[in-house]
Order: C-alpha cells, then structure tokens, then sequence
C-alpha cells in the first residue's frame, strides 16, 4: 500500500502561493537548489503525483509546458498525475500521463493507488486539497521546506486543524534558508 505525502515549501507564516497564486517567491530564497535536490531524492521513490487544478495551472503557465511539453517529462518524468478539478477547460501537456478527476478525494483513493502500486504518492497541493487528503484518512506524512520569507497572505498551507498527538516529527535538517520538516501523521484508530 503506498504512502500517500504532501511534500512542499512553504513560508514562514504558512503560505504555498502568493495572493496571485504564484510561487515565484520561492525562487528567491537562497539554498532553494539545494533544497530542491533534497526534493528528488523524496521523488525517486514517488510513482504518482496528486494536485490541485490551480497548482496544475501554475506550473503549465509558469514553465510553459504546453509551448515545450519535453520539460513536463524532465520534471515528472513518466509520472501519472491526477488533477482534482471542477473545471472542464483544463489543457493537457500533449504526451503526459495527466488523468482529470472530479468529486470527493474518497472517490479515487482506489485508482490513485493502485496506480502508485507500491511508491509513494506525492500531493504537491495545494493545501485544501491535502486536506481533503486528511478528512479522507489518507494522509501519511507532511514533508515541508519552510523558507525564509514571509508574505501576509496567501495560499495557506494546510487550512485544516490538525491536533499535535496526530503529528510526530520524524526530521528537521537545514539546507540554505530553509529548514526541512518531515512529519508523520497518525491515523485514528478506526
């Protein structure tokens, strides 16, 4: 059974994006190289990714995958990746393994591992998303790259309230101006 993780970088007051939805800020810390080489070493073991339709939009838009859809396979290489979306217009990376569900996160919890078969599955956000995640019973671990930025408003996080005896710190290294948390999250005992 796959691990199901929300991996991601986030800054010191508990933003994903910026007002705009953009992680351009991101890009700005120094030691983000670094801790993005962190980051694939996590991606190895990763056989889907999970994200919003507002994560998928920024990400086609800011590294223009549909004008050179090679970069979508040097970032996710063969990875199927589904994206929750209600909207019906959302372009595909031509040649891209990119299934578009809608509805509950309980609805696919099935495809979406059986897919990964024994990897990880990898919720790259955005935060109500991994929440859904949470609410369903299928979140694992919380892999986070705080950085050294605040913004005042934003994406959050994760816009759920989750008790401490849920989470336990496995991790906490520093790369940069980042400090890497890894987190386990416990299931309640059904």
């Amino acid at each position: 059974m796959p691990r199901f993780v929300y991996a991601t970088a986030t800054t010191l007051d508990g933003f994903i994006a910026d007002p705009d939805n953009s992680l351009d800020w991101l890009f700005a810390v120094e030691g983000g190289d670094e801790s993005i080489a962190d980051l694939e070493s996590f991606v190895a073991g990763v056989g889907v990714m999970v994200e919003g339709s507002t994560t998928y939009r920024w990400v086609l838009d800011h590294e223009e995958l549909l004008e050179k859809p090679e970069k979508w396979q040097e970032f996710y290489s063969d990875r199927p990746t589904y994206v929750f979306s209600s909207r019906s217009d959302l372009p595909l990376v031509p040649g891209a393994d990119i299934r578009v569900v809608s509805g509950p996160v309980s609805d696919h919890l099935a495809a979406i591992g059986e897919t990964a078969g024994d990897k990880d599955v990898w919720i790259a956000g955005g935060g109500d998303l991994v929440g859904q995640f949470y609410d369903a019973g299928a979140l694992d671990q919380i892999r986070l790259s705080v950085a050294a930025v605040t913004l005042g408003a934003g994406a959050p996080l994760l816009p759920r309230r989750i008790e401490s005896d849920t989470l336990r710190l496995l991790e906490v290294k520093q790369i940069g101006q980042f400090a890497t948390l890894r987190y386990e999250v416990r299931r309640p005992a059904r």
